[in-house]
């Protein structure tokens, strides 16, 4: 076997996907898990978005796609971007890729040198310190913690800008808090950043509508367009369509950044499946009902578990306004031990315990640069929540 390359060396395995597997071990066994580990919509994908699909293979739309995206899909893109967040972007501004993911992955490599720094609010998605990694970057976290609401004050963003920053990274609602910026909240931030031109900004909204209570989303670019020609807006079918397996993510930025971007795409992919493209093109142009009407039932679900939660002694839960998570603060529960004999020393020890004796995955807050928390998915049926936190509620109960 050849030597694994240095750049592996500080990249980890994603702890929600290693603990979804674990959950998928545990239950071929015979094992009756509920798994609250997964950021999976348990929801459909819309019908006329599959029929698109179909229609697309059966015309032969089966070779090779443009490298950046087809131009009906890049049109209903900019369509996208003016009707939800009044942004103009033309198709040279946009480009397509595998999943939101892979446009991060793309834009750190067509951008980062080694010793860049890219400040990212912290607790954040598992995946974003470890690409910034593998380009040569150097990730600098922010706390947001759980006093702030998880989100980002003006005051910790300024302290933490050097002259080697290259980029912020936002995703307000955010994995894996839920929590999302109101205008002014967002405003704050962009007034630090036009103080700081050097600094670019990827704002990640894949959770953009996923929020409740009459929560208005903003996107940076659109608060402050003195900042549209540093911003990268990223986008994707996945969450608000429940396109997880179609691999579709999309952004809109200034032209050379997204020709830069273009260019990685081509060499470490190529153009993304022909009958996805036509899938995302008939989601985006679409009725748009069904969002407000999912996003409804997610608020239902949220507004359960939390319910249930606040009865538990020895969690203390955020409301969050978006996304699908609840990020429970188990400080009080560490130092206990588990009716299992399992010593709680820390959230690691805590959801492994939670998924070997009860039987409920979840993933540690740790994973997200935040301890002591856990993280809890609650996009999955009202049926397997009640009987999730019935199982937590005991675990927790018989703590000693």
């Amino acid at each position: 076997m050849p030597a694994i390359a240095e750049r592996l060396k500080n990249v980890s395995i994603s702890a929600s996907a290693a603990m979804t597997q674990r959950a998928r071990d545990l239950a071929a066994k015979g094992v009756k898990v509920v798994s609250l580990s997964s950021g999976e919509p348990d929801f459909p994908t819309p019908i006329h978005a599959i029929e698109a699909a179909h229609a697309a293979a059966l015309a032969g739309d089966t070779k090779y796609p443009p490298m950046d995206g087809t131009p009906a899909l890049k049109a209903a893109i900019a369509n996208k971007f003016k009707r939800d967040n009044n942004l103009n972007y033309d198709a040279s501004q946009i480009v397509v890729s595998g999943g939101g993911k892979q446009v991060i992955f793309n834009a750190m490599l067509a951008t980062c040198n080694p010793g860049d720094e890219v400040v990212i609010p912290t607790p954040s998605w598992v995946s974003y310190a470890d690409i910034v990694k593998f380009a040569g970057g150097i990730p600098v976290p922010v706390a947001c913690p759980q006093q702030a609401g998880f989100k980002l004050r003006a005051e910790d963003l300024e302290a933490a800008i050097t002259p080697r920053t290259k980029w912020l990274f936002l995703n307000f609602p955010s994995n894996p808090t839920g929590a999302a910026c109101s205008r002014a909240e967002m405003a704050a931030i962009a007034e630090v950043m036009l103080r700081h031109p050097h600094v670019w900004i990827m704002t990640d909204d894949i959770y953009e509508h996923l929020v409740y209570d009459g929560f208005e989303f903003c996107t940076i670019a659109e608060v402050e367009p003195r900042l549209y020609d540093r911003v990268l807006t990223m986008n994707g079918v996945s969450k608000a369509y429940a396109m997880t397996g179609w691999r579709l993510g999309f952004c809109g930025g200034p032209k050379d950044l997204i020709a830069a971007i273009s260019n990685v795409n081509g060499q470490n992919s190529g153009g993304i499946t022909t009958v996805t493209q036509a899938a995302a093109t008939a989601a985006l142009k679409g009725p748009q009902d069904l969002l407000k009407t999912r996003a409804e039932i997610y608020k239902e679900r949220r507004d359960f578990v939390l319910g249930k939660l606040a009865e538990i002694e020895g969690l203390r839960c955020h409301k969050p306004e978006g996304a699908f998570y609840i990020f429970p603060n188990i400080a009080e529960l560490i130092g206990k031990t588990s009716k299992g004999g399992r010593k709680i020393e820390t959230d690691v020890d805590f959801v492994m315990a939670l998924v070997d004796e009860h039987h409920v995955a979840t993933v540690q807050g740790a994973a997200y640069g935040m301890s002591p928390f856990f993280r809890i998915s609650y996009a999955t049926s009202m049926e397997q929540l009640a009987e999730a936190c019935a199982r937590i509620a005991q675990f927790c109960k018989d703590m000693k």
